[in-house]
């Protein structure tokens, strides 16, 4: 495997990098950009790009949008948070340049790809990362202990109050209320529904027997919203509801400590870390895509496997230069570090490490005009 195949699983996230900020703000989707930096760009671009996406990225993309423009007086970035599903539909419908998304293009996604963007397809860019929060609305209970196959049991439905004995033997100590549970799930096709079903197809197989999917099992009824906004807002204002959503939106809901190996981990970004650094390199792709696939199952000490790599994806060939040169500016923007604290000060995402950065930039360094 050559060197830009990225060779990637322990180095590809450092601990040390991973300094996840502002994990409490209760908005993922509309939270003020911050002081954005100037965008690290050493040439002027002009023009309009457009994408759409993840939800779950649109603080951070509000950030990139107001730090590349800010130093970029000529060009605009235009984004919809209609969900990572979505995103890559309209990317792959050639009604976006780029799109942002909580899962990297599946192998039929990147074959039809190769359509709109060469032989080569399209280019799966780590943005940052993410732990996804399995939060709950308990007043009182700010956290609890719960190992895969009882999470997945209570998002099948079969664990109907808190007071359970699958989650009481779990959290000795702990004034379980008899509530009933409401499930939360997202409506839309996202890739935090694809990351954390995966989670439960592979920590609790027994359990969950749906296939991972970037849409919610059509056989297990409950509550649904739009987005991330949408499940958090709903799940905090139901009581005894349970959702999922990335580690920036979780607000003033509890957290699940995740049973991993036999120790509960709680959400932070160094367990999200060394949950990534297991990680491998999803084959027959291009040299220098970077899509990953997770080992949800691992039992290495303080991992938290229920995590996210958000990606851009962009084209190995556009059409023009000017499309090539506004592409290759906002992409290198958003990977550099100026960028990645812009996105952290805003959305609480962790910044991708000093590796991964220089990896990205020779991915987008390949970008060129189609021939």
């Amino acid at each position: 495997m050559k060197v830009l195949r990225f060779g990637r699983a322990a180095a590809v996230i450092s601990v040390a990098a991973l300094a996840l900020t502002a994990c409490g703000s209760d908005n993922a989707t509309d939270a003020p950009a911050g002081e954005a930096g100037p965008a690290e760009s050493t040439a002027a671009v002009s023009g309009t790009l457009t994408g759409a996406g993840s939800s779950a990225q649109n603080a951070a993309m509000t950030a990139w949008q107001s730090g590349f423009q800010s130093a970029q007086s000529g060009a605009t970035v235009q984004y919809s948070p209609d969900g990572s599903g979505a995103g890559r539909d309209a990317f792959l419908a050639e009604g976006v340049q780029f799109a942002g998304s909580d899962a990297a293009l599946d192998d039929e996604e990147y074959e039809a790809s190769k359509e709109i963007c060469g032989p080569d397809g399209a280019i799966n860019i780590p943005a940052y990362v993410s732990p996804i929060a399995v939060a709950f609305n308990l007043p009182g209970i700010e956290s609890l202990n719960l190992d895969a196959d009882t999470i997945a049991s209570i998002f099948r439905g079969e664990i109907e109050t808190w007071d359970d004995e699958a989650i009481a033997s779990q959290n000795e100590g702990v004034e379980l209320p008899s509530t009933a549970v409401t499930v939360v799930h997202r409506s839309d096709e996202s890739g935090t529904t694809e990351n954390f079903t995966e989670y439960l197809a592979q920590a609790a197989p027994e359990v969950w027997t749906d296939e991972a999917s970037g849409e919610w099992p059509s056989a297990i009824v409950a509550e649904n919203a739009q987005g991330t906004n949408g499940v958090v807002s709903t799940a905090s204002s139901t009581e005894g509801a349970v959702t999922y959503t990335d580690a920036s939106a979780v607000g003033d809901l509890g957290q699940v400590h995740v049973l991993v190996g036999e120790e509960y981990v709680e959400l932070s970004s160094e367990a999200a870390a060394l949950a990534v650094e297991a990680a491998t390199p999803v084959e027959g792709r291009s040299e220098v895509d970077m899509s990953l696939e997770l080992e949800r199952d691992t039992e290495a000490s303080g991992a938290y496997p229920v995590v996210l790599v958000s990606y851009h994806i962009y084209c190995s060939t556009y059409e023009d230069q000017e499309t090539v040169d506004l592409v290759k500016a906002f992409a290198s923007y958003a990977v550099s570090e100026q960028g990645q604290e812009d996105a952290s000060g805003s959305a609480g995402n962790a910044p991708i490490s000093e590796t991964l950065r220089e990896q990205a930039q020779t991915a987008i360094d390949s970008i060129t005009v189609a021939s």
